[in-house]
């Protein structure tokens, strides 16, 4: 994939061969890695947006944070506006032009501290101002960019609804003027009312800030909405990776399939046309993950090679990647 990405110079984020894994105790002075991520690799051009799918503890979150470098990445490299990510002072770099907007608005927020504290702190951890009143300025125009009040600025995070504390801490990601965001599931627990206001404001702080996302996300419906292309994970590994309208309409996975079948659909002959497929058994734990392809033990469409060998990720149709050893046959 990577001769793919070097022909185009306009590619902002390349993750090569991308592995993290966590040694588990197992037992008595015996530790096991568990594969958070397996050899990953993919590329994000700019002012795009790439969503990335799969079920809960498929390693989405860890290809973010390895990306960013909160976690060390095990092995693999992160090439950020053509430059290797390799020491302490390319992730200090790195850290000024991108950031993350995480989960969970409850526990991302200090609750000590004042919500000008909050989006003020990448400011003072990289002394971004001259003067008290010039960093002032840019938090009340921070919090004017996604839509709260100027007199918000002395309160504490607990006093806000949900989505209020999730605009706290997407002003806080638009501090240092970021050309990259990794957004965790940024919407997943907010009512749904709140969720179309927070996903519109992220497509217009694009179109105006020219950004470019990592949007991860376990609903297939936020992501399309809001994804040039949608790249799917199971058990650590990528499966596919396409044009969001693609993998929407023609998934050529096994497991997409399954994901995309569950998808509702709001005209009633569609959805009763619509056959769902639903997969047997539980998700593997990676810890023990299978041999060869991590999806064959619940795959329809598993066949004796799927055992033997962990299917090579390749380019099936002009930017359409798939890993499945059957995909010609399917």
């Amino acid at each position: 994939m990577s001769e793919h990405i070097e022909k185009n110079n306009d590619i902002l984020v390349d993750v090569r061969h991308l592995k993290q894994y966590f040694n588990i105790n197992v037992g008595w002075l015996m530790t096991k890695p568990l594969k958070a991520v397996d050899d990953v690799s993919f590329s994000i051009r700019r002012g795009e947006t790439l969503g990335l799918v799969g079920e809960s503890g498929c390693g989405k979150t860890t290809v973010g944070r390895s990306i960013l470098h909160l976690y060390q990445p095990t092995a693999g490299e992160v090439i950020f506006n053509g430059r290797p990510i390799r020491n302490k002072a390319d992730i200090r770099e790195l850290r000024k032009k991108a950031t993350m907007v995480f989960q969970d608005p409850y526990s991302s927020l200090n609750p000590r501290m004042t919500v000008s504290d909050i989006i003020g702190e990448p400011l003072d951890v990289h002394k971004a101002y001259k003067s008290k009143a010039e960093r002032m300025e840019r938090i009340l125009e921070l919090m004017d960019q996604v839509g709260l009040n100027s007199e918000h600025a002395s309160r504490y995070a607990h006093e806000f609804s949900g989505g209020q504390r999730q605009r706290i801490g997407i002003a806080r990601a638009l501090a240092l003027k970021p050309e990259f965001i990794v957004c965790d599931e940024p919407v997943s627990a907010l009512d749904v009312s709140i969720q179309a206001q927070v996903i519109n404001m992220f497509v217009e702080l694009q179109e105006k800030m020219d950004l470019t996302y990592l949007f991860i996300a376990h609903d297939i419906l936020v992501v399309r909405h809001i994804s040039d292309r949608i790249a799917v994970m199971y058990l650590g590994k990528m499966v596919e990776l396409a044009d969001a309208g693609e993998i929407y309409d023609q998934p050529l996975h096994p497991y997409t399939r399954s994901l995309m079948s569950a998808v509702p659909q709001p005209d009633p002959i569609v959805a009763k046309a619509n056959k769902r497929i639903v997969l047997s058994g539980d998700i593997p734990s990676p810890l023990n993950a299978p041999s060869g392809c991590p999806f064959r033990t619940r795959c329809p469409n598993a066949a004796p090679c799927c055992a033997e060998s962990m299917p090579e990720f390749k380019e099936v149709k002009p930017g359409h990647f798939v890993a499945c050893h059957r995909v010609n046959e399917l």
